[in-house]
């Protein structure tokens, strides 16, 4: 099986064909290309351009090349989702979470609206929190808390 290496050039003047060059002498192949610029502020983004949200719960690498996750958005979801499991009114959720100091990621405080509109993002992460290390220690807690106080 073959192995690929990328790397990223981030440019931060005009265009070098000699950089080109380099590259291609080296070995590299142009495999992408990327464009931006700033719109005016009467003009609105094309259509196809890239305005999608990296989903909450995860973040850019730092070599820009996958989506990893965020561990502080990460603990966010778990904390949700075990609300939620033990049945807490979205009130609830969101004075627990803002108690425990935990943010939305425009840096504000939760509300149920913002709670409500994170349940697709539960489910869709759902399968992957109950499998992990830490879910199974959190549940450990509640069923031992639940059977000493006989709920």
């Amino acid at each position: 099986m073959a192995y690929f290496e990328r790397v990223r050039d981030v440019v931060s003047g005009p265009f070098s064909p000699e950089m080109m060059r380099q590259r291609t002498a080296a070995g590299w192949q142009l495999v992408s290309m990327e464009w931006r610029r700033e719109l005016p502020d009467q003009e609105a983004p094309t259509e196809g351009a890239f305005r999608e949200e990296i989903p909450y719960g995860l973040r850019i690498s730092e070599d820009c090349t996958r989506l990893e996750v965020d561990p502080r958005e990460n603990q966010t979801l778990m904390l949700m989702m075990e609300l939620l499991g033990q049945d807490f009114s979205y009130a609830s959720i969101v004075s627990d979470l803002n108690e425990k100091g935990f943010r939305m990621r425009n840096g504000g405080s939760w509300n149920r609206v913002a709670v409500f509109k994170m349940m697709p993002r539960l489910i869709e992460v759902g399968p992957r929190l109950f499998s992990s290390e830490e879910w199974r220690g959190r549940e450990k807690r509640l069923s031992q808390f639940r059977s000493t106080e006989g709920i």
